[in-house]
């Protein structure tokens, strides 16, 4: 298993390119373009489906001869306004050219192409509160398991409060066992208010033969292939994070650790 934690490979163009292969497991893609306004990227779908999430910025999108406009309201992601994205299925071509200083995150996983291409958002996705105490974070769904949109992939936004834990109590989906726990790998996007912040994400299972400690800084990506994986926003520093996820099911069950289960059973 390589390095769980990946940091930008440059600073403009394409600054992350995770693949299935690259990143040792079957699903998950997940690259990331930052592009200064009038510059252009472009991309096949191939055999994969794709939602174009338009984190900060606006671009101009087009795929296989149609014309989507230009999308994307949110010139900083700690806007929290809810993202414009694009659902492709597999053999599209997609291009987009920022119209703004842009980031743009492209997640993929395996197609069966039950579903034509579509706007996600903005109107469809509202910011959610979750948890209690120093355990609140909001969520934008952009297309969790009841958004009905697409075969494999499940995927959200996260803003997490300074001082705030996330992706807590810790949990894992790493068995193929429905309706007990599903088996879903996982990328986590890191974003942190101010950027020059940091943030922590623990990556362990039961039996500890995975156990790292991840310290992340803005812009950074965590690879969850198994195991549970929260998150840790220190005072002063708010997090955001996407999370891509897919598996052989497009369902999201999860098992507590047991050192928390307390903790579900007597917040609910």
């Amino acid at each position: 298993m390589g390095s769980l934690h990946r940091k930008p490979t440059a600073n403009n163009g394409l600054i992350h390119n995770i693949t299935p292969e690259d990143a040792d497991w079957r699903y998950v893609g997940f690259d990331l373009y930052k592009l200064s306004p009038g510059q252009s990227a472009k991309g096949s779908t191939g055999e994969r489906e794709v939602i174009i999430v338009l984190v900060e910025g606006r671009a101009h999108l087009k795929s296989s001869g149609k014309e989507w406009g230009v999308l994307g309201d949110r010139m900083s992601v700690f806007e929290k306004k809810s993202p414009h994205c694009l659902y492709l299925p597999c053999d599209n071509e997609w291009e987009a050219e920022a119209s703004t200083n842009c980031v743009m995150a492209i997640c993929s996983a395996p197609c069966k192409k039950n579903y034509d291409p579509r706007l996600v958002g903005p109107d469809n996705i509202e910011l959610t509160k979750r948890g209690k105490g120093v355990n609140t974070r909001y969520i934008n769904n952009i297309a969790m398991e009841d958004v009905d949109i697409c075969d494999s992939l499940l995927v959200t936004e996260v803003f997490t409060p300074a001082g705030n834990w996330s992706s807590y109590p810790s949990h894992r989906h790493d068995e193929d066992d429905f309706p007990r726990i599903t088996y879903l790998e996982e990328t986590y996007y890191h974003r942190l208010n101010p950027a020059n912040g940091f943030g922590f994400q623990r990556v362990y299972t039961d039996d500890r033969s995975l156990d790292v400690a991840i310290p992340v800084e803005d812009g950074d990506v965590v690879l969850v292939p198994k195991g549970h994986h929260p998150c840790g926003a220190p005072y002063g520093f708010e997090m955001y994070y996407l999370n891509v996820m897919a598996g052989p099911l497009r369902k999201w069950r999860f098992l507590p650790a047991p050192e928390v289960e307390w903790i579900l059973e007597r917040d609910g």
